[in-house]
This record gives C-alpha cells, structure tokens and sequence, in this order.
C-alpha cells in the first residue's frame, strides 16, 4: 500500500507554502500541470498558480514543470509560469524524475513531486525514492481511462482521508 500513498496530502497547489516544502527537508518542486496548475487541457492557468510559483521561487524553493503530454502543449504554458519543463515524461516511470532533479542540480531526497494522481504522480515519486504532494483534482476528465483510474484512486483518498496524511507537517 506505501506504493500509493503520498507523503503528504492537501486540496490545491496554492495551500504548499515554502514552510511546508522546508519542513519536508526539501528544496525543489517537480509540478504536473493538468488538474494542478490548470484545469485538464486548458491554457489558463489556475488564479493565483503564477504568483504561487514566482512567490516560492523567491523562498528559495527551485520548481520544475513535468508532464506526460507533448512539448505542444507544455512548452507555452511553462512560458506562462516562466519555469524550466520536461513534456512526454512516462510518468510513473523514474526516468523524467531523474532528469528532472539532475535539470535543477538537487538531490532526491531534496525534491518534492506535486500533482492530483496517485497511478502516475504519487506512484512515480515512490518509485524515484523522493516526497510527494498529492492534490484534489479540480477538473473532471471525460476520458473512460481517467473515469477507471479515478475510481481505483477513491479507496486509496478514503485511507489518505481517514489517517490524516500530512497533518505532521503543518503543526
């Protein structure tokens, strides 16, 4: 079951502040982008993420944009955000999150994965060894695939629910 489970748990990208990222020993954020920093498929980017970046940026805190879809649709909205990216990133498999932390010169154990799956993000984090963030997804996928995956997420949200994941961090 640890395969599944985040390090930590919140609702949105906006709730991580640089107090929680230290306390997590960490330095450096990996960030999906659909469902984390905008709605899936959307150019806009959720209200107030391009301040939240620039503003963990000047704590200190490197970020990094990843994501399973092509340079197409990544490319420009990293622009937005003005942040480094790697795009076709086979989430969960480790390889981008290695290319990721050796892009921001850190260290595993310094890098933090944020995003709202479990089957891509939270499991590829556990798989390269480093901290996760797992988000509430805000969008609804219309795909079959995403509806599947979303409902084999559900018991895994219910443990993460009851056992109060993540409450260590902020007390």
């Amino acid at each position: 079951m640890a395969l599944f489970l985040p390090t930590v748990a919140v609702d949105k990208v906006t709730d991580i502040t640089p107090e929680l990222i230290r306390a997590m020993h960490a330095r450096a954020l990996i960030l999906d982008v659909d469902n984390t920093l905008a709605i899936h498929g959307s150019p806009t980017p959720f209200e107030g993420t391009v301040e939240w970046t620039r503003h963990m940026r000047e704590n200190g805190i490197s970020i990094i944009i990843m994501s399973n879809n092509s340079k197409k649709r990544v490319e420009p909205f990293a622009a937005k955000y003005d942040l480094p990216f790697l795009s076709l990133s086979l989430k969960p498999i480790p390889l981008g999150y290695f290319r990721a932390i050796r892009k921001m010169g850190v260290k595993r154990s310094e890098a933090v994965v944020v995003g709202d799956q479990v089957f891509t993000d939270v499991i590829g984090s556990n798989l390269s060894f480093m901290k996760s963030i797992l988000l509430v997804p805000t969008g609804k996928e219309k795909s079959f695939s995403f509806k599947i995956r979303r409902g084999l997420e559900k018991p895994i949200r219910y443990i993460i629910k009851a056992t109060g994941r993540g409450k260590k961090y902020f007390s």
